[in-house]
């Protein structure tokens, strides 16, 4: 782990068992990528939950590099998991900002792709996702943050699908640190399932 100490194997299990009960779904589903598939999982009913976005924004904390400035992901599913691992870091006493990154430039105004306070060019800035299946989404975000003229080498998600998408990163000079894997997640919904 690269940063804070705070989140425990207890916390971990119970993030588990959140996502296993509120976001994961076993049926027939065709993801955003187009592909289909028997396990669907939709972070947001925990991301946007109290108790499942502190535990997330811990966790994360946990594998963000110790030298980013800022965590950054695009809009819609990182924006809860930016904004909250910037107040745990500053809880934690460490200098952590957020961005969002726009899916399109901004029509009006400055026609910027980044929102937040944006750090020094060169700058580290780690990137984060809820779930990553091809890396599409990943990519996407760090492509914009580096034409920008930032640093970026990490990419943080909360659950690896296990389709490509790690190495779809490696090609890309990126390094995938994923919370859980899909069969974890599919594996403790079936555990707990009355």
């Amino acid at each position: 782990m690269s940063g804070s100490s705070v989140f425990t194997q207890s916390c971990r299990e119970e993030l588990l068992s959140l996502l296993a009960k509120d976001a994961y779904r076993f049926g027939d589903f065709t993801l955003s990528s187009g592909r289909k598939s028997q396990h669907y999982v939709n972070c947001k009913p925990v991301s946007l939950s109290g108790r499942g976005l502190c535990l997330l924004s811990l966790s994360i904390l946990s594998e963000v590099e110790l030298d980013s400035v800022a965590v950054a992901g695009l809009t819609l599913g990182a924006d809860p998991l930016v904004s909250g691992v910037a107040m745990a870091a500053a809880q934690n006493n460490r200098s952590l900002n957020a961005l969002i990154v726009r899916k399109e430039a901004k029509g009006h105004g400055t026609a910027d792709w980044l929102e937040g306070p944006l750090p020094e060019k060169g700058s580290k800035i780690t990137v984060l996702e809820d779930v990553v299946t091809t890396g599409g989404s990943s990519l996407k975000a760090v492509k914009q943050l580096r034409e920008e003229g930032y640093k970026v080498e990490r990419v943080v998600t909360i659950v690896d699908r296990e389709e490509g998408g790690n190495d779809v990163m490696n090609q890309s000079g990126l390094e995938l640190v994923s919370l859980f894997l899909l069969k974890d997640v599919a594996k403790k919904a079936k555990e707990i399932a009355p």
